[in-house]
Formats: structure tokens, C-alpha cells, sequence
């Protein structure tokens, strides 16, 4: 069996770099995209078993990218593990105001981890989105 594809979307490259290095040496095969269009592009191409995305990105940013892969047919079951700096609470009263504006009500997220992330628990919340996509 191959090792599962997750896909690291995030601007900051030492970020990309750790991030990736650890999926890699942990049996993961990353996939690196710097911005949320490109990471909708990679997802689509390559259908990976989670994404680790990065909350505030020029172009399109995380959460636009979080509601465009929730809300495609193709790709809203993969789960996702938001990464950021922005406080968990406050990213979930963004997230509330952007619901109720676009009157379309997203589902969490599968983990939000706030960095600089704990390896640990990084690696956890992985695992567990990977393993339940099989």
C-alpha cells in the first residue's frame, strides 16, 4: 500500500518545509501548494486523505479555501486540519459570521491547531483524518 497524500497548503515556506519533513519522516507523502488556488488545484488532482491549511494566506486564503473544498462534491469529504497563528476562537467566530452571511453553514473542521504546533498533536490529528478516509 502506498503512503497516504496530505496536502500542505500554506504561504510561510519554513511552515511548508516543517510540516512536510515531519509527514515525510512519519510515512506521509506531502503535497506543497502556497496558496489556497493552488491548493484547490492539488486537491483536485490528487484527491489527497487530508488537508493541513493555513488560515490567512494572500490570494485566496484559508477560509475561502476551506469553504470552496466543503462545499464541492468531489472533495468535501477530505477531511481537514486548519493550522494558524489566529486564535482558535476567534477563527471559530469568523467562521460563524461568514455562515451566516453566505446563509450556508459549513461543518468544522476536523482539528485546529494553533502554531507553532505541537508535534504531537499535529501528528494525532493526521493520523486520525487519515485513518478514517480509507
Amino acid at each position: 500500500m502506498g503512503r497516504k497524500r496530505v496536502l500542505i497548503v500554506d504561504d510561510e515556506m519554513d511552515m511548508r518545509i516543517f510540516v512536510s519533513t515531519l509527514l515525510e519522516t512519519n510515512g506521509y507523502k506531502p503535497i506543497i501548494a502556497n496558496n489556497g488556488e493552488e491548493g484547490i488545484q492539488k486537491a483536485r488532482e490528487f484527491k489527497p486523505a487530508a488537508i493541513i491549511l493555513d488560515v490567512l494566506m494572500p490570494k485566496s486564503g484559508g477560509l475561502q479555501m476551506y469553504r470552496e473544498v466543503k462545499t464541492d462534491d468531489e472533495l468535501k469529504g477530505i477531511p481537514v486540519i486548519m493550522l494558524s497563528a489566529i486564535a482558535k476562537k476567534t477563527f471559530y467566530n469568523s467562521m460563524r459570521m461568514l455562515n451566516s452571511y453566505k446563509g450556508q453553514a459549513l461543518p468544522e473542521p476536523e482539528a485546529y491547531i494553533e502554531t507553532p504546533p505541537e508535534i504531537e498533536e499535529l501528528l494525532k490529528a493526521v493520523k486520525q483524518c487519515t485513518d478514517s478516509h480509507d
